[in-house]
């Protein structure tokens, strides 16, 4: 759990980090039960300090005592405090144009219901809006979970999106997005808060929380999930976009616009001119190494594909060893080196995820990938696929709503009242 208000000072603020300590001790340890003194050598924290935050979050339905004692205990049974995962729940969603999935899980981050629901091909933004309320209202039903007892909702969608304001700002995969107030909507129907973020930032998060990426850096100053401190996600699908990580925090840039690799023109000549993009928006890399651009490379060179933008085939046959799919399969992937490259060296991640529907590919696609980079950096990098594949953002979205929960929870104790809807004392 982060505090992220280092630089104020006073009694208040000294409480509110001490309780923050104590809730995210409790909630992140491995059973979600303890005894003060566990409590206090987990945080750093004093007895009276521990027992002060365990009373406040007693308070709010965060926390119950239990009793509990081993078999060679005499006397009074121990007091232990447990957290209260099931007092609130969250929401996770992915919105993109084919399709909307929805988690719904406690306030420990475990999943309770999953829910997908296909979009219309060409479904503009008010008829994706409302695949949205539909896939969040079916995912709470099957968790169980009246829609009344969501703490936070993150939604996660292409484009570039301003965060602070809750917009999309640019969405060319989605007509009628851009500019649709869809968290001022959803924030309406579910009255709690509503968070919207580019996709591929929320799916670099995800892997950092409980993906390919966990465990290789610091606490990530975001929730309580750690991972690689600097890293690059690539989500390699029709479109390709990626999510940055610098020093432990996201990089999304001055203008939200950060780590649209899919724009990258890799034109032959300096004189060449730039390759325009499609009618929806494609970049010059999408064009060149997205999808559908493999699907057509692949007929064009007579290697087997399924009907578009099925590439699966082409895979399945250069892992065979077919000599059209190999060929195939090394010019995709020196492109696509060529392309990451450029990121990398300016970036230096140390790390490397691949995510979307071509990393599906696995190694087969993978290695040539790999072996390409070596000739285009100056410093290793580790290259591996996600870990969390098509839930990755929707993951994301949900470390994310965990984030702006425990937000609302700590600002209690800074006299704005109550969490909201915490269940009652069993």
């Amino acid at each position: 759990m982060a505090v992220r208000d280092t630089a104020a000072t006073g009694p208040h603020v000294l409480r509110r980090m001490n309780v923050a300590a104590v809730l995210a001790a409790l909630r992140d340890g491995a059973t979600r039960t303890a005894r003060v003194t566990d409590l206090a050598a987990r945080t750093g924290l004093s007895r009276p300090a521990v027992t002060r935050a365990l009373t406040e979050l007693r308070e709010c339905g965060l926390v119950e005592s239990t009793a509990g004692a081993g078999p060679q205990q005499l006397g009074r049974p121990a007091q232990y405090a447990r957290f209260r995962a099931e007092s609130g729940y969250v929401a996770g969603v992915d919105i993109g144009p084919h399709h909307v999935h929805v988690m719904i899980a406690d306030l420990a981050g475990e999943v309770l219901a999953s829910h997908r629901a296909a979009v219309n091909a060409g479904a503009a933004g008010p008829e994706l809006f409302a695949v949205v309320r539909s896939a969040l209202t079916a995912a709470a039903a099957g968790a169980d979970v009246p829609l009344s007892r969501l703490w936070a909702v993150s939604t996660g969608t292409p484009g570039i999106v301003d965060r602070e304001r809750g917009e999309v700002l640019l969405a060319p995969s989605i007509p009628d997005w851009a500019g649709l107030p869809a968290v001022s909507l959803l924030r309406d129907w579910l009255h709690c808060p509503v968070t919207i973020d580019n996709d591929v930032d929320l799916a670099v998060l995800a892997e950092r929380w409980r993906g390919a990426a966990v465990g290789a850096g610091a606490d990530s100053g975001i929730g309580s999930g750690t991972g690689s401190d600097c890293l690059v996600f690539v989500h390699w699908g029709r479109r390709i976009g990626t999510g940055i990580v610098i020093d432990g925090r996201p990089y999304r840039g001055h203008s939200a616009a950060a780590g649209e690799l899919g724009f990258i023109d890799l034109a032959g000549s300096p004189d060449a001119p730039a390759r325009p993009r499609t009618a929806d928006g494609m970049g010059p890399f999408e064009q060149l190494v997205g999808a559908e651009a493999i699907h057509r490379l692949a007929l064009e060179s007579g290697a087997p594909v399924g009907e578009a933008p099925d590439i699966a085939p082409l895979f399945a046959a250069a892992e065979a060893g077919e000599r059209a799919a190999v060929e195939v399969v090394e010019r995709v992937a020196a492109r696509f080196a060529r392309g990451l490259a450029a990121l990398l060296l300016v970036l230096d991640p140390g790390r490397v995820v691949i995510g979307g529907g071509v990393s599906r590919a696995g190694d087969t696609l993978l290695d040539p990938v790999r072996r390409h980079l070596r000739a285009h950096t100056l410093v290793p990098v580790t290259v591996s696929a996600s870990a969390l594949g098509e839930r990755a953002v929707a993951t994301g979205a949900v470390r994310r709503a965990l984030d702006v929960a425990e937000e609302r929870v700590t600002a209690a104790w800074q006299g704005t009242g109550r969490p909201p809807r915490a269940a009652p004392e069993p």
